[in-house]
């Protein structure tokens, strides 16, 4: 079957298989808007009775997810506005263009369960067509059609009549049936292979907190000491760094609150014997001592000095483009906290251990009160000392040491008394090599995964082209053609119109009869001076 798509995204067929019938959705199904509610109306707490009220956020991958929902008293809430097996909740507006037109199926009926008024419901005027016409709203083809209607400036939104006039290929019922259960038996094997797929990230995870585990135990490079068995041990090389720090006048006491106590309780015995443990400020320059950084950068400014926020590395990635600038007068106040290259920033407010290393681009930047600077000693590895940080027992023990209500931290006395298990320099940079060699490995799979991951997406898609296009089960000339199907539908919504017409006019009937009423009690009252 070949389609044409017009200028409004409306399907226009070239060629139809055998059978087949193309259809406007007020032919299909009826629209059901949601409840309306004010905010003081709606509780999160259930109640015998309350009515749920579905919204957008709870339509997620054709399913509902009855997570986070409000509750309303039933007098808000039409019984045509509760939920039947075979319906369709379709979200009709969001700030989100991914959100707006997502189509979630009922698969049973809820007496208890609504939909808010940012949501609609696709009432199917026949029940035995609405798992194809669900499918169809999971095509690409009825994403570009929501796409092109439903795009805003500040939010997107959906209109009854988009839906109403959208058109859908229709085939044979017997047709149809076959249809979707191909589609549900080969969906069915693409998402066992997808929940097979979703533990990888969470094992790569594992694999790499297992790595950076061994690496900092030593159980990484047992094998290198044993071929290098005369490398002069770690110990000297601290008596170095702390010598450089005796030369420069010792550490300087400051401001900085005392070490939590318990925290920093790593002993020696626990890595090899030819490694030896420091504190974070002993391997940091003397001249440059861990620091945070301003206070209030001001107004941003075109020109000026970056500074680094801890909201520039997410997930330890220096996003280079969100750096902003203060002034240079700001910058002149805080020269202790200045950046060269190679340097280490440690988050210590809000989200505290985020790390990233600076780029020559932001040499001579500055850095806020929210993050710490490390600049390693050149005798010390900076990149091993990066990788050690990130290990979750150093995580877990500056988590430890976290304080404060509103804005939770980690002191820079904490943050300067961390332990750093320190190994012979050549040790490091092997440690360092086999560690990246390693996450290299589990960034291939990682890879994998995701290419892996995005070609099932893709094999849905073709899976519902196919089915859409009539090619994906076999046609059978004994089935009988959609027209008669549409012509049973036809017959049934006029059935639905007249009983709804009917209905209407009993309810104006009762009502006129209930004025009589009223206006004859309210004359005799007045002849028997009642009132």
């Amino acid at each position: 079957m070949i389609y044409l798509i017009d200028s409004n995204w409306k399907l226009k067929s070239l060629t139809l298989p055998f059978g087949w019938e193309l259809v406007q959705g007020n032919k299909l199904f009826f629209i059901i808007r949601g409840v309306s509610y004010k905010k003081q109306d709606a509780t999160y707490e259930s109640a015998s009775s309350n009515i749920a009220i579905l919204r957008a956020g709870n339509l997620q991958n054709g399913q509902i997810i009855f997570d986070d929902l409000v509750f309303v008293p039933q007098h808000l809430v039409d019984i045509s506005q509760l939920l039947c097996a075979g319906d369709l909740v379709v979200a009709m507006s969001s700030g989100s263009a991914s959100v707006v037109g997502k189509v979630s199926s009922v698969e049973k009926d809820y007496n208890t369960v609504s939909f808010g008024a940012f949501c609609a419901l696709i009432r199917p005027i026949e029940a035995s067509i609405s798992r194809w016409i669900s499918h169809y709203f999971q095509t690409k083809h009825y994403r570009n059609y929501i796409s092109s209607v439903a795009a805003g400036v500040n939010i997107n939104n959906l209109r009854p009549s988009h839906l109403l006039e959208m058109q859908i290929p229709l085939p044979p019922l017997n047709e149809q049936r076959r249809i979707v259960t191909k589609i549900e038996v080969l969906k069915a094997r693409s998402q066992r292979v997808k929940d097979a797929l979703e533990d990888i990230p969470q094992l790569l995870d594992q694999f790499r907190q297992s790595v950076l585990a061994a690496a900092f135990r030593g159980d990484l490079t047992a094998d290198w000491r044993e071929q290098n068995p005369d490398v002069e041990p770690a110990i000297y090389l601290i008596k170095k760094a702390l010598d450089a720090h005796n030369i420069a006048g010792g550490h300087k006491r400051g401001n900085a609150a005392p070490p939590t106590d318990g925290v920093h309780n790593l002993t020696s015995d626990l890595f090899p014997n030819t490694w030896h443990m420091a504190e974070l400020r002993d391997i940091c320059e003397p001249s440059r001592p861990i620091t945070y950084g301003i206070l209030k950068p001001g107004p941003e400014m075109q020109e000026g000095v970056p500074y680094i926020r801890v909201a520039d590395f997410p997930k330890d990635k220096l996003n280079l483009a969100g750096i902003r600038k203060t002034s240079h007068q700001i910058d002149a106040q805080y020269t202790r906290s200045k950046l060269k290259t190679g340097d280490i920033l440690l988050s210590i407010r809000g989200t505290v251990g985020r790390l990233c290393k600076i780029p020559n681009s932001l040499n001579e930047a500055n850095i806020t009160q929210d993050s710490a600077r490390l600049s390693i000693q050149s005798i010390i590895n900076t990149d091993y000392v990066l990788w050690i940080l990130r290990s979750k027992p150093t995580q877990q023990r500056m988590q430890k040491a976290i304080k404060g209500v509103a804005v939770r931290g980690i002191n820079i006395g904490d943050v300067r008394a961390l332990q750093i298990p320190i190994p012979p320099y050549s040790e490091q940079c092997e440690i360092v090599k086999r560690i990246k060699e390693l996450f290299k490995l589990a960034k291939q799979i990682e890879q994998k995964y995701q290419e892996t991951k995005y070609n099932l997406d893709q094999l849905d898609q073709s899976i519902l082209a196919k089915a859409f296009r009539g090619e994906l089960v076999l046609q059978d000339p004994n089935d009988e053609p959609a027209s008669v199907l549409l012509e049973r539908i036809r017959t049934e919504s006029a059935k639905l119109e007249t009983k709804t017409a009917k209905k209407s006019k009993a309810k104006t009937s009762s009502r006129s009869t209930k004025k009589v009423q009223v206006q004859a009690e309210e004359s005799v009252q007045l002849e028997l001076g009642l009132e």
